[in-house]
């Protein structure tokens, strides 16, 4: 076969290969890694404050360093991802917040500790919204969604997994093992990665990557298509640089009101999983039963993302999403009518971490398709770096009103708020703003 072949073309109307499904579950690894290195915080906080006697007000600060890291590395990454290619960027970002949490297992001050935390930081605001684009870019179209979004809720898998490990671990070995082996698995992964991982052959082409590189990825995705002196070619890129483009007229409404989305979406998702053991014991709770009933909003979280992701495939995805985050509100609000008993406590957290923290894995998804190849990366991490700032506020906003001796009832009405904020900003994105980055010429979906 000769002539000049489309990369997304090829990737759509073919079924999905073993290549892609290894691309995805690799993914899905270090999103799942990601998740537990993000989380895992909030969980050893009851026992940090025990050791080092540090009050809600001192522990603030460590709740905020990590995710003003994240923050950081978000916006440093992205678009150095969008230049360099996801694969490099993706490895050397997962590299990074492991040795950083491995590290942090050996701190022996809270001064040590913050430090480490904004390092191991940096690091997972950068492999996330790289695995993100990488995971979109090897995605046919007509299951992008769900496969994007299958991908991710590895990362709520993981904040539900440092719950788990956690609670077995601390009691016995206490909880620095915990973030020593939050840093082992990332740094076994790495030599996986170099040896398996795949760059994105749309990414090659718009960068002008050798024709022979691109056709012996393609042909192990599509074999019967991929022969003879084809030319492969993807959209290409904007003249502007990747974060110009994100502000181009097409796109700059549909860019503000995904980067409120994600403000208010993170603001709830993080204060949720940094405060709630913290609340629950104060409240009475033993710390193990804390750290599980908080493991409940993040398997939550998994069962959403895939039933939303799937919905996501089948209708407009900011309706999806903006019904969700209205679900979101309600079961939140709903925390504050258990009445104080856990189990109750425990499905209205389920439900909140089904819709919230699920909605946010399906907007990760539909931010990814939003952008084109050539600023993908940049828009994902923006988005996500702009949300950061919302779960740096929801740990500065849970510190201060743990300290103030807020009662639970009040802090879950007030979380409604945000969630319903999210719901009416993702709603409000025209289908027309969405169908803009699908125009031949502008960009690709």
């Amino acid at each position: 076969m000769t002539g000049k072949l489309d990369i997304q073309e090829i990737i759509d109307s073919s079924p999905v290969s073993p290549l892609q499904t290894r691309i995805l579950w690799l993914c899905f690894l270090v999103v799942a890694i990601d998740g537990f290195d993000t989380a895992v915080i909030g969980f050893l906080a009851p026992d940090i404050r025990s050791e080092w006697s540090a009050s809600a007000a001192a522990l603030t600060p460590l709740m905020m360093a990590g995710l003003i890291g994240l923050m950081v590395g978000s916006f440093v990454f992205g678009p150095l991802s969008d230049r360099l290619g996801r694969r490099p960027v993706l490895i050397a970002t997962t590299g990074l917040f492991g040795l950083m949490c491995f590290l942090s297992g050996f701190s022996t001050s809270l001064e040590m500790l913050i430090g480490l935390r904004f390092l191991t930081g940096l690091g997972l605001g950068g492999a996330m919204p790289n695995a993100i684009t990488l995971a979109n870019e090897f995605s046919p179209a007509a299951r992008r969604a769900s496969l994007v979004t299958l991908m991710f809720c590895g990362f709520t898998v993981g904040m539900a997994a440092a719950g788990f490990i956690a609670a077995a671990i601390i009691p016995w070995l206490g909880w620095r093992a915990v973030l020593i082996i939050g840093g082992v698995v990332p740094l076994a992964l790495v030599p996986i990665l170099l040896l398996v991982l795949t760059e994105s052959p749309r990414f090659l082409a718009i960068k002008g990557g050798g024709q022979s590189q691109i056709a012996a990825i393609l042909a192990r995705i599509a074999p019967d298509r991929v022969k003879g002196d084809a030319d492969f070619y993807a959209v290409p890129a904007a003249a502007s640089a990747p974060a110009r483009q994100l502000f181009s007229a097409r796109l700059i409404m549909g860019t503000l009101l995904l980067w409120v989305t994600f403000f208010m979406g993170l603001l709830v998702i993080f204060l949720v999983g940094n405060w709630l053991p913290l609340i629950l014991t104060d409240m009475g709770a033993a710390p193990t039963t804390a750290k599980l009933v908080t493991t409940v909003f993040h398997l939550g979280g998994a069962v959403g993302a895939i039933v939303i992701g799937r919905q996501m495939d089948r209708r407009r995805p900011t309706k999806v999403l903006a019904a969700g985050y209205v679900a979101a509100a309600i079961s939140v609000a709903a925390v504050s009518l258990a009445g104080g008993l856990l189990p109750l406590i425990a499905l209205a957290v389920f439900a909140a971490g089904f819709f919230m923290s699920g909605g946010q894995v399906g907007l990760n998804a539909f931010a990814s398709s939003f952008y084109p190849t050539s600023a993908r990366a940049t828009g994902v991490a923006f988005a996500n770096g702009v949300g950061r700032s919302g779960s740096i506020l929801g740990s500065m906003i849970g510190g201060a009103l743990v300290a103030l001796g807020w009662q639970s009832d009040a802090i879950f009405i007030l979380l409604a708020v945000p969630a319903l904020i999210a719901a009416m900003t993702i709603g409000s994105i025209r289908s027309g703003d969405a169908e803009a980055v699908r125009q031949p010429g502008a960009v690709a979906a």
